[in-house]
C-alpha cells in the first residue's frame, strides 16, 4: 500500500464526494498520508451539529435544484458552486499535523501569486483595501490514531448566491445546534483573475509534492471508479438520504402563528432527529376539534412538507366536512417549514 497518496475527484456530486471522503479516512491505514483534492457543483454544506432549517433557505435551494449535505466535522454553513475548490488532508498520528496541511495550502496558493495568511478561527484569509478578507474556512475531524484536515478556497464562487441560500427567513427556533459565524469574504479571481480549480490542483499537488519529497501519481476517483472503495454503496446511501442530512438535526422548537377567516392557530412543535415528537396547538376556531386532532396526527410525523401533508390527509379522512379549513391550514404549514 502506498504511503503516501493524492486522489483527485472527478465528480462535482457532493454526497459522492464527502463519502469518498469519509471512505478513504476510516480504511486508510494508520502510517498512510492523503492528499484529496475535489469540487461539489450548487450545494449548501452544513456542519455536523447544525439545523438546516435555520441555516438555509431549504425551499429556495430545493427550487434551484441545490443540495443539502451534512459533513462529519463541525463549523458553519458554506455554499459550494463550481467557483469553488475543496481540500482534504489526512494522516495517522502523530504526523498528522494542520498546520503543516495549512502551509501547504499557503504555498500552493503563493506560487500562483496570492499572499495568504492563516488566522485564528481556521481561516485563510488575504489583506486589501477593505481589510481582511476570508477566501478559505477549514474544519477538522480527529480520532485515536489519524485525523483530517478539510477545507475551501473560494475562486469565483456566486456571492449573490451565497447569501440567498445561507440568510434564512426569521423562524422561531430555539436550536440547539450551532450557528455558523459569518465573516467578509472574497473570491481569489479578485487577485489571480485566471485561477481555477485546475490551476489550484496542480499547485496544491506540487506543493504537496514537494514537501514530501516524492513524486505521487495521482489516483483519479468517480462513481464509475468507486469498486476499491469498501462498503462504498452503503456509504453513499447514508450520505445522500434525508436521515443523515435534515434527520441528524439536534433537538429544536418551532412554534407558529396565522389568523384565518374560520380562527387564529398557535402551533408549537418540538422536532428531534427531524421528526416531530410533540405538537401543541392552540385555537380560537368555533369548532376546535379539526385542529385537536390534527395536533395529535403530527405526532412521529417528518418534519417536512410531506409529513405535514400526511397529517392533514389523515385528518380530513376522520372530519371530512372540515376539508377546506384543514387544506388551508396545511398549505399554510407546509409553507412555513420549508
Amino acid at each position: 500500500m502506498k504511503k503516501t497518496r493524492i486522489l483527485l475527484s472527478q465528480s462535482t456530486d457532493p454526497w459522492f464526494n464527502l463519502a469518498v471522503e469519509d471512505i478513504i479516512f476510516r480504511s486508510m491505514s494508520a502510517d498512510q498520508r492523503v492528499l484529496f483534492l475535489w469540487q461539489n457543483n450548487d450545494t449548501v454544506v452544513i456542519g455536523r451539529a447544525q439545523n438546516p432549517w435555520k441555516e438555509c433557505k431549504t425551499d429556495i435551494m430545493e427550487r434551484d435544484g441545490v443540495k443539502l449535505a451534512r459533513r462529519q466535522t463541525g463549523g458553519g454553513a458554506v455554499f459550494h458552486d463550481l467557483g469553488n475548490t475543496c481540500f482534504t488532508f489526512m494522516a495517522g498520528k502523530p504526523e498528522y499535523d494542520k498546520s503543516v496541511s495549512t502551509q501547504i495550502v499557503l504555498d500552493a496558493l503563493a506560487s500562483i501569486g496570492v499572499n495568504g495568511k492563516a488566522t485564528g478561527r481556521n481561516d485563510l484569509v488575504v489583506e486589501d483595501e477593505q481589510g481582511v478578507r476570508k477566501f478559505s474556512g477549514s474544519a477538522y475531524r480527529e480520532t485515536i490514531d489519524r485525523g483530517f484536515h478539510h477545507g475551501t478556497i473560494l475562486m469565483s464562487t456566486d456571492m449573490s448566491r451565497l447569501a440567498d441560500y445561507l440568510n434564512p427567513d426569521p423562524k422561531k427556533l430555539q436550536a440547539k445546534g450551532i450557528t455558523s459565524v459569518k465573516s467578509r469574504v472574497i473570491n481569489l479571481n479578485t487577485i489571480v483573475p485566471k485561477i481555477d480549480h485546475k490551476m489550484v490542483c496542480d499547485a496544491m499537488i506540487e506543493a504537496y509534492r514537494h514537501y514530501y519529497d516524492t513524486e505521487i501519481d495521482i489516483e483519479f476517483i468517480s462513481p464509475e471508479a468507486s469498486a476499491n472503495l469498501p462498503d462504498f454503496a452503503t456509504k453513499f446511501a447514508k450520505q445522500s438520504s434525508w436521515e443523515w442530512n435534515f434527520g441528524s438535526t439536534p433537538q429544536f422548537t418551532h412554534q407558529l402563528s396565522e389568523r384565518f377567516a374560520w380562527g387564529g392557530v398557535d402551533l408549537y412543535l418540538d422536532v428531534t432527529h427531524g421528526i416531530i415528537e410533540h405538537a401543541q396547538v392552540y385555537s380560537d376556531a368555533l369548532d376546535p376539534k379539526p385542529i385537536e386532532l390534527f395536533g395529535v396526527a403530527l405526532a412521529k410525523k417528518t418534519y417536512t412538507v410531506d409529513g405535514m401533508r400526511q397529517a392533514i390527509t389523515a385528518v380530513i379522512e376522520q372530519v371530512p366536512e372540515y376539508q377546506a379549513q384543514l387544506e388551508e391550514l396545511g398549505s399554510w404549514l407546509g409553507a412555513q417549514i420549508q
